[in-house]
């Protein structure tokens, strides 16, 4: 008789639940896995922000920096909105994390609920992939001092909050000038972000595994301006021309911060990465066919 194969990863034993609110079918699917996790024994931490549930008593309510300090993968339940603000907190402790899809769209959550339990059940006996996912750090300056300070899984947005409102601002990568423009903003995305936002403004999708972010013009004012992609560890700065509108740079479309006249705007890759966890038969180039309707093979 042929021997077992070992798992190929660690095994996982406390593990935090996340989901998302104001979804029967997020929340069914919570109690389902919760359920599952402590028939097999696990540790199970759920998010005490999260909805109302009707777990086994051997759950544990837990806010979301003591899941991240204390359990070693994270399964949020939702969207990929819920997985980006999971993934925000989350990146900065050392945990894993893994999505189960009940949203639209699903990039970040790709288990789907109805093989969940199955799969998770897989993950957590240490048959998974793991893939590193790294973030931006955004800063807001002026005169020297930090003002505000987000991070962004997705991509970091500058906008002004009028509608078809020209900015002018300039662009420097590492130190050196690169372009001046006028348009409705600028879009820096990570190669995670490059099929959100980024990509319905033409910018092109990058590898999730390339050190690279995308510099994305937002309806610029010449026929001439095209993304440019840069190297991850590049540090970006932007600065603004004055302007009688309020100015805005918005972190995966959640966290807003406002950028006053004269501020600079530095982003760089953040130090932590997400640890995301895939099960074995995960392959990014399906995920892509079936989310942008590609073609599938001739022959």
């Amino acid at each position: 008789m042929p021997e077992a194969k070992a798992p190929a990863n660690p095994p996982f034993q406390v593990i935090g639940l996340l989901c998302k609110k104001n979804s029967e079918t997020a929340l069914e699917t919570l109690t389902q896995i919760a359920r599952v996790l402590i028939e097999h024994g696990y540790q199970v931490l759920a998010d005490s922000s999260g909805p109302d549930a009707e777990f086994p008593p051997q759950v544990k309510r837990a806010g979301l920096a003591e899941i991240g300090e204390q359990a070693e993968l994270a399964i949020v339940i939702g969207g990929d909105g819920k997985m980006l603000g999971a993934a925000r907190k989350l990146s900065l402790h050392n945990i894993a994390v893994i999505g189960v899809n009940r949203g639209n769209l699903g990039f970040l959550t790709d288990l789907a609920p109805d093989e969940a339990s199955e799969k998770l059940l897989a993950v957590l006996t240490g048959n998974y992939n793991i893939e590193q996912r790294f973030l931006l750090d955004a800063k807001i300056e002026l005169n020297g001092e930090i003002l505000h300070r987000a991070n962004a899984m997705n991509e970091v947005v500058l906008h002004s909050d009028q509608v078809a409102h020209m900015l002018e601002f300039e662009v420097d990568v590492d130190g050196q000038f690169v372009f001046s423009q006028r348009s409705d903003g600028l879009i820096i995305a990570t190669p995670t972000g490059s099929t959100a936002y980024s990509l319905s403004a033409g910018g092109p999708i990058l590898y999730p595994g390339l050190n690279a972010i995308t510099l994305v013009p937002m309806f610029p004012h010449t026929l001439s301006s095209r993304p440019i992609v840069v190297g991850g560890d590049s540090v970006i700065q932007v600065r603004v021309a004055p302007d009688d509108q309020p100015l805005h740079i918005s972190c995966d479309g959640h966290v807003k911060l406002p950028v006053p006249t004269g501020a600079k705007i530095s982003i760089t890759r953040q130090k932590q990465a997400l640890r995301l966890i895939h099960p074995t038969d995960y392959n990014y180039f399906h995920v892509l066919r079936n989310k942008l309707n590609w073609g599938s093979r001739l022959f």
